[in-house]
């Protein structure tokens, strides 16, 4: 199995008096230490996305804090299916962790259009498009949603549908389990390399 966690690091992880980083950075160690121990041929990578996408370390995740960042789904969606594009013939799949609301992405000359107000079409399409993206190269996207906005329920339901993937509207506190339960879930989908 070939897994990406894609973590939200932006600003509104941490807004509101809620410390959504936390329990997110907990389940992303957890995760990574089921894999290493009991899965270690698997393939796991950790992708944070604020403004801008990079990999990140296992050993640099319990120092991650979030930015004065807006939210580039989308950079992280590609750059998770980059590296997936790598991993062979295998059960491919995305776990995002987010609090649902896209609010940057690159514009075709490679600036940052950003717009923190509401959901900007200009921004979703885009995100919608990866999510297609993602299911035509048969990347499954499981988003764990750490909000309960209902504007922001229905753009994931949205992203969800386009993609056939999973979303979870989790709790801080049961995010753990969802994440877990749905990779050895996935994992046990054999496809040809038996990984």
């Amino acid at each position: 199995c070939a897994t990406v966690l894609m973590l939200d690091i932006s600003h509104s992880m941490i807004l509101y008096g809620e410390d959504r980083i936390t329990p997110a950075k907990q389940v992303a160690l957890a995760l990574a230490e089921l894999i290493s121990i009991k899965f270690p041929r698997d393939y796991l990578e950790l992708v944070v996305f604020g403004d801008e996408a990079k990999v990140v370390s296992m050993s640099e995740l319990p120092f991650l804090n979030v930015g004065p960042f807006h939210t580039n789904t989308r950079a992280g969606l590609q750059l998770s299916r980059s590296l997936l594009r790598r991993c062979g013939n295998i059960n491919k799949q995305i776990f995002m962790v987010t609090d649902g609301k896209p609010s940057a992405i690159f514009d075709d000359a490679g600036r940052l259009y950003k717009n923190s107000f509401g959901l900007d079409p200009r921004i979703v399409n885009k995100t919608l498009d990866e999510a297609v993206q993602c299911r035509r190269e048969k990347v499954t996207v499981s988003t764990f949603m750490v909000a309960q906005d209902p504007y922001l329920i229905n753009f994931v339901e949205e992203f969800t549908k386009a993609n056939h993937g999973r979303a979870y509207y989790s709790s801080l506190n049961n995010l753990g389990e969802f994440i877990f339960v749905d990779y050895l879930k996935n994992r046990r989908k054999r496809i040809q390399s038996g990984r």
